[in-house]
């Protein structure tokens, strides 16, 4: 069943947006780094940055104090004069905001919200209040990129946030890739460009013909922490999705990743699903842990589960490498198989 979504209004040149740190105190350990994200972020964008009462806090006062941050979001949501809301990073603790939001205070007030990772956390809770939200970058992570913002990035966030036209065909990044990490607290290596990796493109490992389906999704590992509470999907939120998963840093094992699908296909979720987006696995990996991910995959979904027919697509170019695209929630999208494309049928924000 497809959930009826709120679509928030569109970011505009000008806008103010706030920026809000939800699990790690991000901002208050490596300030500069933020500070770069911040205005990397309203450089190319041209939106105000405002920040919440906490956003810049101690991180050892955030980590003690889930309410506060939970009240930063409400605050955000509740000021009329912010149009939208940026994780600064993500981290391993939003889980325990979730008794401290208020739906109807997202309901309410629709506007942008964008981050990754751990901001999974809040993501769902923004689909359960019926709210688009963004899968994207984060302050620290995506807009502080080193030496400058990657295009690919650019060109997805004014293509999802900022017009009110179907999105279209999303297109795989063609000009390189990377998951180098430069020691953020030596300030020397912001100005350093990490180094790219070739583009392979995204690879279709199976399916027929067009499916289609609203996203829903998130960090594969922090997705599952939300199982057996109110903020997991019903069944009918399921029932024709196109699920996108992708996995962190921590760079799960390809048996920890087929345990975690093994659970989806056990619990009837697998069967509901219209298609399977699967991110550039992240962390320092090698690259040939990238097919055992495919191999798991189809393990369980072809072999073990037998949905042979089943879209997946995997490489692709969300999560944690970079450059990475923006993921609406709750918003209509389609994969065709035959001609090997991947397109968002409909808008995400409104005029």
């Amino acid at each position: 069943m497809k959930p009826i979504m709120i679509k928030p209004p569109k970011l505009q040149r000008g806008d103010k947006v706030a920026t809000v740190s939800l699990s790690w105190g991000g901002p208050g350990t490596i300030p500069h780094r933020y500070q770069t994200g911040k205005q990397q972020l309203q450089d190319e964008f041209k939106l105000q940055v405002v920040e919440m009462p906490h956003t810049l806090a101690d991180p050892e006062w955030i980590s003690r104090n889930p309410e506060a941050r939970a009240e930063d979001l409400m605050l955000a949501f509740s000021d009329p004069e912010i149009k939208g809301v940026i994780s600064t990073i993500g981290g391993d603790d939003s889980i325990r905001i979730l008794p401290f939001l208020d739906l109807e205070v997202l309901r309410n007030n629709p506007k942008v919200f964008l981050g990754y990772s751990d901001t999974t956390i809040t993501h769902m809770a923004c689909f359960q209040a019926g709210l688009v939200s963004f899968y994207g970058p984060a302050i620290m992570s995506g807009f502080a990129e080193n030496g400058g913002l990657f295009p690919y990035l650019v060109d997805s966030v004014y293509q999802t946030l900022f017009s009110s036209k179907p999105i279209g065909i999303i297109s795989p990044n063609i000009d390189g890739w990377t998951v180098e990490h430069l020691e953020w607290a030596d300030s020397d290596n912001q100005t350093i460009k990490r180094k790219l990796n070739p583009s392979t493109g995204w690879r279709y490992l199976q399916g027929k013909g067009i499916q289609r389906g609203h996203l829903i999704g998130g960090c594969f590992e922090v997705l599952d922490w939300l199982r057996g509470t109110d903020f997991w999907p019903t069944p009918d939120q399921w029932e024709k999705a196109i699920l996108f998963l992708e996995t962190s840093e921590g760079a799960p094992s390809p048996e920890m990743v087929k345990f975690g699908l093994s659970t989806f296909a056990s619990s009837g979720v697998l069967e509901k699903l219209s298609g399977i987006l699967f991110g550039r696995p992240g962390g320092q990996v090698l690259t040939e842990k990238f097919f055992e991910y495919d191999q798991v995959l189809l393990e369980v979904i072809r072999d073990e589960a037998g949905l042979d027919e089943l879209p997946i697509i995997t490489n692709m170019d969300f999560g944690h490498t970079d450059p990475m695209m923006t993921l609406p929630y709750g918003v209509q999208a389609e994969i065709d198989c035959d001609q090997q494309q991947f397109r968002i049928i409909k808008n995400a924000v409104v005029d």
